[in-house]
């Protein structure tokens, strides 16, 4: 059974989604994608947006409606790929972005050794939410992104995890520092940058 979500704001404000149930591909709530943007509202326009672990594409069609200019989504699970597409399709997207169906870890690695066929040269903010079961992915993911020759990354780019709240991230994965830490109801929001970037106001 499919459960609904809705675009927040933007070009395609109140327009639904859909998403399949379960943790595997848990959707960001409402509320909680609502703060996130509310974070991201300053850089979100003309950005390159990565979504990690993409599953119904909830928070990179969010991106798109608040008019980032491009998106890369990267999803592995068949069941979320049909619904990511579904839902492209059903708010009539389609321009401005890429689908990568690949597990987040290969995607890095081929990004990292420059063979990223993307829209985007770089990002300027990267977002992951795994599913919340498996803990080992954050570091694994994190660590690739705080990588010294992490490249998808553009200058002053922003990385945020969406995690359980009793799960506590590390404050540093290799150049990426924590500026900002958001939590709300079960979920937190960990805000990463390069070491010596300007925090998430």
């Amino acid at each position: 059974m499919l459960i609904s979500v809705r675009i927040i704001a933007g070009t395609l404000r109140s327009r639904s989604l859909q998403a399949p149930p379960g943790l595997a591909t848990r959707p960001t709530s409402d509320r909680l994608r609502e703060t996130l943007f509310n974070v991201l509202s300053p850089r979100i326009k003309g950005a390159a947006f990565l979504d990690l672990y993409a599953g119904s594409g909830a928070v990179g069609m969010e991106a798109l409606s608040r008019g980032a200019a491009v998106v890369t989504f990267v999803e592995w699970a068949p069941a979320a790929l049909a619904v990511l597409r579904t839902n492209l399709a059903k708010l009539g997207l389609t321009a401005g972005f890429r689908i990568q169906s690949s597990s987040v870890g290969a995607y890095l690695r081929r990004a990292q050794t420059g063979s990223k066929p993307d829209l985007a040269a770089a990002f300027d903010v990267v977002f992951l939410d795994p599913p919340y079961d498996a803990a080992q992915e954050y570091a694994a993911t994190l660590n690739l992104l705080g990588a010294a020759q992490a490249g998808l990354r553009a200058p002053g780019a922003l990385v945020i995890a969406e995690h359980r709240r009793k799960e506590r991230l590390e404050e540093r994965y290799g150049s990426l520092e924590r500026t900002r830490l958001l939590e709300q109801g079960d979920a937190s929001l960990s805000f990463y940058a390069v070491s010596g970037a300007v925090a998430a106001e």
